[in-house]
């Protein structure tokens, strides 16, 4: 009934070459080093979730710009 995923290799490369703005929850919080649900968490604070249809998607480039909020000025 669960269609499959394909693993996207060398997701990082994508990200970083421009070509991927959008991932889903699984794709995002590995390329972040956190878990699913505090990938989510964060997509939604950062407002930069996307449903379409039955997918959803979260752009990359509002989350960076969320986590820039929480940059320590001081080291």
């Amino acid at each position: 009934m669960g269609n499959n995923r394909s693993k996207v290799p060398d997701l990082e490369k994508l990200v970083k070459g421009g070509r991927k703005k959008f991932v889903r929850y699984e794709e995002g919080a590995m390329l972040y080093s956190m878990g699913v649900h505090t990938f989510q968490q964060l997509a939604k604070d950062a407002r930069s979730v996307y449903h379409v249809k039955r997918i959803v998607l979260v752009n990359l480039d509002l989350i960076d710009e969320y986590l820039e909020a929480f940059r320590d000025e001081e080291f």
